[in-house]
């Protein structure tokens, strides 16, 4: 389980910070004085005289457990400044100083006992720099959006911080640049205040400025730092240029030129970021390379839909929280769903060349990204502004054979770029924005990737508005796209997973195979309670069939109106052997836009933390019969039987050197039609300060009566083919993190993945809307299907005349794999890194064969591995 920062406070430790306030003391003010002489010397000691002569600001307030207590242990604060520095020196007294908890992890992955100062130097009430470390040393820094309900945790300011410890607790000393801080230009400024302190034995948070936890927003009830005067805003200049060395090491086949058992390349490239204004900030990068971002998990995707992978990727999530627009409400920065999917630049080339017997190619595994740019910030007037332009190569893959050698463009020349505006009103109580995408292709003398959109443009607007304190929220959604292409492109638009326009019942969409373009739109409706210990929210959602956004966005499905309430109901104060509760339920009704219903559904979950620092958590979701319009992929609608998933989870105290975590998920399909079974144990073990490890196991067994196998013409008719599949899948994973120093770092991530799934019990559907389940479909008897061995498929003599009618090849699998990474990394001095890449991968994809978890585990570690090594080194200049 990760233990962050203030995502540490709002997702881990506290939930409830970033989406809270009620109770708050009165206004707090801190008066800053400026450095006459010398600057403090950073090193953790307070001694300096100009520390000497300030006085210490005391008075913190726990927020968490007891809220409005005074802290078990006092802190306190000062802070100076001069034209190009501001100094914070914290100390956070101990009258235990020996149990002080020094934890050491990477940076913004941070554990053990914190301090951070949080500044709103905007004073738009709604935005905070922040700046954290823990008792170790380790730094945190992020940006709070959106009065907290969003953080940017990859935002990673050129900053300095050294911690002591003596007899009276810990001290944090900080000199943080002006020059990372966004303000206005003037001559006295006052800024938003807020220093936190969290004691990691207690799990105990106070704050200078108390603010409720069931207050309906953070940054705005922030105390306020006074006396900030004659300072100007900073321009920021960083350069980082980069080296990079690889080798690959990687199986040789002989015949195939292009599998050699190794190869070798340099290359290089440089990031950087301009101040443009002291409000804008220009990041840029040409050439980038990710090689040290952790490899996606390993699975095996049996539906029709793509399946949605986080980024990773530094530059692409810097300042997302302002280039994110989500479709549902709730979903933040990290929604799935989403005008913009930053995965789709820099993308495996969709194109896979025809090759001619004895031919073999070499196709790149991504599409180079030539530059990519980003202007981003707030302006002094209230509007957040993030723009983004990315560039991607034509690639082309390298083909050799008898014949020769010869290329062929697997993808082509891209351009992806998008606008994000957005402005405060009403002290940030009403914000009005919107958003645009625009994907270009160059297609011109590439007729075989005709099936790509030339163009696809998509956009968005937004409206929210927070009243009574900040207690209701009403907020509307709308968005909208055009994509453009040729015949080709448009049918397979109109015939994707995500509408299925050829569906013979539904009248209301028209499969138009002269079509050059598609418009769609979709929106959502939402109002809401969000402070105080009950809350809820209810909206509506709805995309037309003709939405696409998958150029640069991701958009699963379309077609679909959906209605949602949620209620919950949270206990933030310890009571008998409670620490806090947490209790939410939610009602969804959905229909696809024929008007026709689709499902009813229901969730009910509640979490709970013991006061011995222990956590349970369990949900259980009924859902109907749900009209499923893609489930036979481009014919009718058919429908489902309704279900029953329920999960649970048991989480040891995460204080411990040993933390363990148990959890299950178990669904009941009803009318016998299937069932899945999901077992997962986490153990972490912390043998000292520096070293943590983790393993993270999983199994499932899965059965449906109904699994997708393909469609066969049979008469004139479509054959919407079936089977049951009985599918095994064990994951593992290991995580070990290991912390030399707060800036030099070793991570360790490996994952064997096994799964196996074997089809029996073929059927054919026959009405897919039936009354009765059992007459949806009819299976086959052994009269009509039988086995042929030696071309491993089955041989289906549907009216049993002797004659065969169609063929289903064999649907059984069994997918191995395992991928590991291994980053060493080094940050020698403030924004400069070196890495250290150790990459491996073992696959194998087989037509058939059993689940044995000693065996396939055995095979799995015979393969062959492909090998990557990765010498990265980067120094920033900065002015």
């Amino acid at each position: 389980m990760k233990v962050l920062f203030l995502p540490l406070f709002a997702v881990f430790f506290f939930p409830g910070l970033c989406h809270s306030a009620g109770k708050s003391e009165g206004q707090k003010i801190y008066y800053a004085t400026r450095i006459s002489d010398q600057p403090p010397i950073i090193d953790g000691n307070p001694g300096d005289a100009v520390w000497q002569r300030m006085d210490w600001e005391t008075g913190f307030i726990q927020r968490e457990p007891y809220e409005d207590r005074p802290s078990s242990q006092e802190t306190g604060f000062k802070i100076t400044y001069d034209e190009n520095n501001l100094y914070v020196l914290i100390r956070a007294f101990d009258t235990s100083p020996d149990s002080i908890n020094r934890r050491l992890a990477r940076r913004d992955q941070m554990d053990g006992d914190i301090v951070a100062v949080m500044i709103d130097s905007y004073f738009d009430r709604l935005t905070a720099f922040t700046f954290g470390v823990s008792a170790a040393g380790v730094k945190t820094d992020f940006v709070m959006t959106n009065n907290g309900e969003s953080e940017d945790m990859t935002w990673d300011p050129v900053w300095f911080v050294r911690t002591s410890i003596d007899d009276e607790g810990w001290i944090a000393e900080m000199r943080i640049p002006l020059s990372q801080l966004r303000f206005t230009d003037r001559d006295n400024h006052i800024w938003g205040l807020q220093v936190v302190r969290f004691l990691h034995r207690k799990e105990e948070m106070s704050l200078w400025k108390l603010i409720s936890r069931n207050a309906p927003g953070f940054v705005h009830l922030f105390g306020e730092l006074h006396g900030i005067e004659g300072i100007r805003p900073k321009k920021q200049f960083e350069l980082a240029p980069y080296l990079v060395a690889k080798a690959e090491r990687f199986e040789k086949v002989e015949g195939n030129p292009f599998a050699t058992g190794s190869r070798s390349a340099f290359d290089a490239g440089i990031d950087g970021k301009i101040g443009v204004t002291n409000d804008l900030s220009l990041d840029f990068t040409i050439n980038p390379d990710f090689g040290q971002v952790e490899a996606d998990p390993s699975e095996v995707n049996l539906t029709a839909f793509e399946t949605f992978f986080p980024e990773k990727r530094p530059f692409f999530i810097e300042g997302r929280n302002i280039t994110s627009f989500a479709l549902m409400p709730g979903d933040g920065d990290l929604a799935s769903q989403n005008l913009f999917y930053s995965r789709r630049i820099g993308r495996q080339p969709r194109h896979y060349p025809s090759l001619e017997e004895g031919e073999y190619a070499s196709i790149p595994e991504n599409t180079t990204i030539l530059a990519a740019f980003k202007l981003t910030g707030k302006t002094r007037s209230g509007w957040s502004l993030g723009f983004q332009e990315s560039i991607t190569a034509r690639e082309t893959a390298e083909i050799e054979g008898e014949g020769g050698s010869r290329r062929e463009v697997v993808e082509p020349l891209s351009n992806y770029l998008l606008g994000r505006v957005q402005k405060d009103f009403n002290k940030g109580n009403t914000r009005v924005g919107g958003m645009f995408t625009f994907t270009a292709r160059d297609l011109s003398g590439l007729s075989h990737l005709d099936y790509l959109h030339s163009s696809a443009l998509t956009g968005g607007l937004d409206f929210q508005h927070h009243w009574k304190d900040r207690t209701y929220r009403f907020a509307f959604r709308s968005y909208f796209s055009q994509v453009n292409g040729s015949t080709e492109a448009l049918l397979r638009t109109q015939t994707s997973s995500a509408r299925y326009y050829q569906r013979p019942d539904a009248p209301y969409v028209v499969l138009d195979s002269t079509r050059t373009g598609l418009a769609g739109s979709g929106g959502t409706l939402e109002i809401g309670k969000i402070g105080g210990n009950l809350n809820f929210m209810a909206f509506i959602n709805w995309k037309s069939p003709g939405l696409e956004l998958n150029d640069l966005g991701f958009l699963p499905n379309s077609d679909e109106a959906i209605q949602i309430l949620w209620i919950g109901y949270r206990i933030t104060e310890p009571f008998s052997i409670f620490r806090r509760i947490n209790m939410n339920l939610n009602q969804w009704t959905s229909w696809d836009f024929g008007g026709r219903f689709q499902t009813l559904g229901g969730n009910v979950n509640m979490s709970t933390q013991f006061k011995n620092y222990w956590t349970l958590f369990t949900m259980l979701n009924p859902r109907g019969e749900i009209r499923y319009n893609s489930f036979l992929r481009g014919g009718p609608s058919f429908i489902l039987p309704g279900q029953a998933y329920w999960r649970a989870g048991l989480v040891s105290d995460n204080r411990k050197k040993i933390m363990i975590e148990l959890g299950t998920s178990q669904v009941w399909a009803f009318q016998q039609s299937g069932r899945m079974q999901e077992y997962n144990l986490e153990l972490s073990y912390r043998p000292f300060d520096a070293l943590r490890i983790s393993l993270d196991q999983e199994y499932s067994l899965r059965s449906s009566e109904m699994q997708y196998i393909k469609n066969a013409g049979f008469n004139n008719e479509d054959r919407y083919i079936f089977g049951q599949i009985d599918q095994k899948t064990f994951t593992l994973s290991l995580r070990l993190n290991y912390n030399l120093t707060p800036n030099l770092t070793v991570q360790y991530w490996g994952q064997p993945f096994l799964s196996a799934g074997d089809f029996s019990r073929y059927k054919y559907v026959t009405d897919p809307v039936a009354d009765n389940y059992r007459d949806r479909f009819h299976e086959y008897t052994p009269e009509e299907i039988s086995w042929l061995a030696s071309g491993d498929k089955y041989m289906v003599d549907e009216n049993r005349d002797g004659t065969v009618d169609y063929e289903i090849g064999n649907p059984n699998f069994k997918a191995m794999d395992f991928r590991s990474n291994m980053v060493v990394r080094w940050e020698y001095k403030p924004g400069s890194t070196l890495f250290l890449v150790w990459s491996q991968n073992r696959s194998q994809y087989i037509s058939d064969g059993p689940f044995s978890l000693g065996g396939d585990m055995e095979s799995l570690f015979n393969l062959y591995p492909h090998n990557v090594f990765l010498l990265k080194f980067s120094y920033r200049f900065g002015i």
